[in-house]
């Protein structure tokens, strides 16, 4: 049997989670030899089935991102054990069937360290979907995914349509009454967008919320957030957009796509802008920037600092179904996924990893898809229930 049969029956074992530890070897060594890392071959792992919701690549260029990640040298002072450089690449590889691409890197791994992984079998926690609670000004709840295409409620002239998994608000001529206020809040596990009245449209992610008017009166539209949200802005300069953040920050705009992040477990809140011109507690920020504040800091000694060269694809990861690992710590990683998973990561004797993720996965893999990987990667865990311990 040539190598490149013999690939595909291991490379479908992997998919279907049936390969043995010897068979998992073997696919590991054909990946190794260099002379199968031909276009041809890399391109041929692109016809995988949709719904595995694989990123779509050109052959060519996971080939060349390949190439560069295997060749590239060393950064670490201590030398990574030979297995961990070609699981490095190997993930690359092997992992593109479960549409996630992890690397990793530890100092602290001994030149000889076999350690035997502890798990026990995720119970299928699936990921995160569409899904939010709106909070009427009536104080009435409605669970938003449980709801087909519709009129939610009409308030005072305007209806409130949920269509196709976006919320809508029509004002129309007849609106009417007091300035009346909704909340939309996402538990963890969830995401949901709204068009607000004016058309503006917000997308909010795991464990967020948006406070808002059902329609937009007056010299300015005001807004309220938690957690992280992005926004597309409609101009008006008539009217500025001004978002106030966690009761901590306020942005103005008058027309400009930004993402806010400010979950209450971080320690900073950064907004990162992508098109247009906004101001964050009076400091203009430019395209491509991203403003930080610290959590914790008092509203007069609140200080602003800029980022210039901000890494939007990483910010906007979550909009675009990605988690995306570069230069995050493990504990930032690890928090990203109590939120979109709906569990709760916990640490052996309260000792942080110092393993460093690189890479992103799809939000739509399964947490023992992602599990799986970073087992493969020697990060030791065990998870009961929705508990993830990390040890050590």
């Amino acid at each position: 049997m040539d190598a490149i049969t013999r690939f595909k029956i291991l490379w479908q074992g992997y998919l279907t989670d049936t390969l043995n530890a010897s068979e998992a070897e073997e696919l590991l060594t054909l990946i190794r030899k260099d002379e199968f890392f031909h276009k041809d071959h890399i391109a041929g792992l692109l016809a995988a089935p949709p719904e595995l919701g694989i990123e779509s690549k050109e052959g060519d260029e996971i080939f060349e991102e390949l190439l560069s990640r295997i060749h590239e040298p060393a950064q670490v002072t201590r030398r990574i054990p030979y297995f961990r450089r070609w699981s490095w690449a190997a993930a690359a590889v092997i992992v593109i069937g479960t549409a996630i691409a992890i690397a990793v890197s530890n100092n602290h791994r001994s030149e000889t360290s076999n350690t035997t992984v502890t798990t026990n079998s995720p119970a299928g926690i699936p990921p995160g979907k569409e899904g939010a609670v709106l909070t009427l000004a009536d104080g009435r709840q409605v669970v938003l995914d449980s709801l087909g295409n519709g009129v939610v409620a009409t308030q005072n002239g305007t209806q409130v349509v949920l269509n196709d998994g976006r919320l809508t608000y029509d004002p129309t001529e007849n609106t009417t009454g007091a300035i009346v206020y909704n909340t939309m809040s996402t538990p963890k596990g969830r995401q949901f967008s709204v068009r607000l009245p004016d058309g503006t449209k917000v997308w909010l992610n795991a464990a967020s919320s948006i406070r808002y008017p059902t329609v937009f009166t007056g010299k300015e539209r005001k807004v309220e957030v938690t957690g992280e949200v992005y926004f597309e802005v409609v101009k008006n300069s008539k009217m500025p957009f001004r978002v106030t953040v966690s009761n901590i920050a306020e942005v103005e705009v008058l027309g400009t796509h930004f993402n806010v992040n400010a979950y209450t477990n971080e320690n900073l809140i950064n907004t990162t802008l992508l098109e247009g011109s906004i101001k964050l507690n009076g400091t203009i920020i430019k395209p491509g920037q991203q403003a930080r504040i610290a959590i914790g800091q008092t509203t007069a000694s609140q200080h602003v600092s800029v980022i210039n060269d901000a890494n939007t694809e990483q910010v906007m990861a979550w909009k675009n179904g990605f988690i995306n690992f570069e230069g995050a710590t493990f504990d930032a990683i690890m928090r990203q996924l109590e939120r979109w998973y709906d569990i709760q990561v916990v640490y052996d004797n309260n000792k942080i990893p110092t393993t460093r993720l690189a890479g992103k996965m799809t939000r739509g893999v399964p947490l023992d898809g992602l599990l799986k990987n970073l087992e493969a990667l020697g990060v030791h865990f065990r998870l009961d229930g929705r508990k993830l311990i990390i040890l050590q």
